[in-house]
C-alpha cells in the first residue's frame, strides 16, 4: 500500500465509524466495479504481434540465407514454414561444405533448387547473396558479423531477420543503432516503394503467445509496477569443436565460434541475452543504469571465455535485476525468468514446458496460461516460426516494424554484465556505450592469428 492510499483509507475509516455506513458509500457499492488494476501503459502504446498459423497471403517474397550452419538451416525451415509464397534463392558462407549442405537440405525436404551462381563462399558472400535479388534476408552468422551484414542489407532496402545476439561490442552496438535507424528512415524517402523495411530479430519469445499474453497482462497493470527481477539461463555445456587437422586458426575460431568471444560475445550475450530481454520488453525496454557482475571459467574446453556468470543490474527508482548464467555440465538447470510487481509476480515456467504464471502477494494464482487451450486454437505454436510469421505479414502487410534497437539494448546490458565480470569492475551505461571497445581481429581471412591476443580474462588485473 502506498502512503497516499494508506492515508486515504485511514480518512474513509474514520468517517465510516463516525456516521456508519451511509447511502452515499452504500449505492457505491452496488455500482460498476472500477477495474483493480492501473495500467503500465496504454493500449497502442506498446506492440502486440499478430500471430495466426500462417502469414497473410500476398506478393511471393525472395529470401537469401547468410550463415548456412545449424541456426541459419533452421531459420530457413522456419521462413518456408511460415508463409505460402515464399523461397529462397540465394545462400552464402565462409565455408563452401556449409554451402552445399545447406542447398541440398533445401532441395531434399523443400524441393528448393538452387542455381550454383547463386551460392556464395568467402567473407563477402553476404554482399552477393543481399545483391542477387533478394526481398529478405536471414542474417545467421556468428553474432561478430551481423552489424555489419545488417547494415548492407538496410542500405540496399532489404528486410532482415537477424538471429540474435546482434552485436558483442560497443562497436557493433553503435552500427547496428545507426543501422536501425537507416531502417526506420526508409519509409521517410518518398521515392521509396514501401513504406519502410521490417526489421525482426531471433527474440522469438516476443511470439511465443504464452510470452506475448503474459505481456499484456504486466502492461495491464497486473502485477502493478515492476520493483525487479531475476533472470536465469542455466545449463550444462554448449557444444565444441576440437581443432581438426589442416585448419587454420581463423577456421578453428569460425568453426568453434560459439566458444571464442569475439565471435559470440560470450554466453551471457550469446545465449542469456534471451532472459535479460524478457525482463527489458516487459519493463519496457528502459536503459540500466549500471552492471555490477563476477564470473569464471572452470570446465570450458575450448575458446576464450567464462562459463559462468552473476550479474546486478540497477534501472531507474532502485530496481534491480539479478541476472545468472550456467554452461557446466552435471549442474541444475534453470532456464526461466521472475519479475517482482508492487501488486504480485509473474513467472515463466521451464523452457520446454512455456507455462507462465501471475500471482498476489499472497502465493495465489490469479491467471495461468493454458498450453491445452493453446494446442486447441492452433496448428502453429512454434515461435520460431510465428516470429516469421509476423515478419512475413508485416512486410506484406506494409506496416514496417524495427525490432533492432529494443535487441540492441537488451545486448548491450549483456555486454556490460560481461565486462564486469572479466574486469571486476561496476560498469555505467555512458561508459559502455561510449567505449571504444572492438573485438574485430586485425583482418579477416583464412589463415594464422596471433593466438596470444586470445585469452581468458582475469578479474582486477586491469587488462
Amino acid at each position: 500500500m502506498t502512503r497516499r492510499e494508506f492515508l486515504s483509507y485511514s480518512a474513509m475509516a474514520g468517517v465510516v465509524g463516525a456516521i456508519g455506513v451511509s447511502p452515499i458509500l452504500s449505492a457505491c457499492a452496488g455500482g460498476k466495479k472500477k477495474n483493480a488494476y492501473e495500467p503500465l501503459r496504454a493500449e497502442g502504446e506498446y506492440y502486440v504481434p499478430d500471430l495466426p498459423d500462417k502469414a497473410v497471403a500476398g506478393r511471393e517474397l525472395k529470401a537469401g540465407v547468410i550463415g548456412c550452419g545449424g541456426r541459419g538451416s533452421g531459420a530457413a525451415e522456419n521462413f518456408l514454414a511460415a508463409a505460402d509464397g515464399v523461397t529462397i534463392t540465394a545462400i552464402g558462407d565462409v565455408f563452401p561444405d556449409r554451402v552445399q549442405s545447406l542447398k541440398q537440405m533445401l532441395h531434399d525436404k523443400y524441393q528448393v533448387d538452387l542455381a550454383d551462381e547463386n551460392c556464395f563462399t568467402g567473407f563477402d558472400a553476404y554482399k552477393n547473396v543481399i545483391d542477387s535479388g533478394v526481398d529478405v534476408v536471414i542474417i545467421a552468422t556468428p553474432p561478430f558479423f551481423r552489424p555489419e551484414h545488417f547494415k548492407y542489407a538496410t542500405e540496399k532496402g532489404v528486410h532482415s531477420f537477424l538471429e540474435k545476439p546482434i552485436c558483442v561490442d560497443a562497436e557493433g552496438y553503435r552500427t547496428v543503432m545507426a543501422a536501425a535507424k537507416q531502417a526506420k528512415a526508409k519509409g521517410l524517402d518518398v521515392t521509396c516503394e514501401t513504406k519502410g523495411l521490417c526489421v525482426l530479430t531471433g527474440t522469438q519469445r516476443h511470439h511465443q503467445r504464452a510470452y506475448v499474453e503474459s505481456f499484456k497482462r504486466i502492461q495491464q497493470g497486473m502485477i502493478g509496477e515492476i520493483t525487479g527481477g531475476n533472470v536465469y539461463w542455466n545449463q550444462p555445456m554448449l557444444w565444441y569443436r576440437s581443432r581438426e587437422k589442416g585448419w587454420s586458426d581463423m577456421e578453428w575460431m569460425l568453426r568453434d565460434w560459439v566458444n571464442w568471444k569475439w565471435l559470440s560475445g560470450d554466453h551471457i550475450v550469446e545465449q542469456h541475452v534471451h532472459n535479460i530481454d524478457v525482463f527489458n520488453w516487459f519493463f519496457g525496454y528502459k536503459q540500466p543504469i549500471s552492471a555490477t557482475a563476477f564470473g569464471s571459467r572452470q570446465r570450458r574446453v575450448t575458446g576464450d571465455q567464462y562459463d559462468n556468470f552473476s550479474v546486478d543490474f540497477e534501472y531507474e527508482n532502485g530496481v534491480h535485476v539479478h541476472s545468472m548464467s550456467r554452461q557446466i555440465d552435471g549442474c541444475d538447470t534453470n532456464i526461466s525468468e521472475f519479475i517482482h510487481g508492487t501488486k504480485g509476480t509473474w513467472e515463466s515456467g521451464p523452457m520446454v514446458s512455456g507455462a507462465c504464471v501471475i500471482k498476489d502477494l499472497d502465493g495465489n494464482v490469479l491467471w495461468s496460461y493454458d498450453l491445452e487451450a493453446e494446442k486447441t486454437e492452433h496448428q502453429q505454436n512454434d515461435p520460431y516460426t510465428l516470429e516469421h510469421v509476423n515478419w512475413i505479414s508485416s512486410i506484406r502487410n506494409n506496416t514496417p516494424f524495427v525490432q533492432a534497437e529494443e535487441t540492441a539494448l537488451s545486448n548491450m546490458c549483456g555486454i556490460m554484465g560481461r565486462e564486469s565480470a572479466y574486469t571486476g569492475k561496476t560498469i555505467t551505461w555512458e561508459q559502455m556505450t561510449a567505449s571504444p571497445l572492438s573485438y574485430a581481429p586485425a583482418k579477416l581471412e583464412l589463415g594464422p592469428m596471433d593466438m596470444s591476443a586470445y585469452t581468458v580474462p582475469v578479474p582486477g588485473t586491469g587488462k
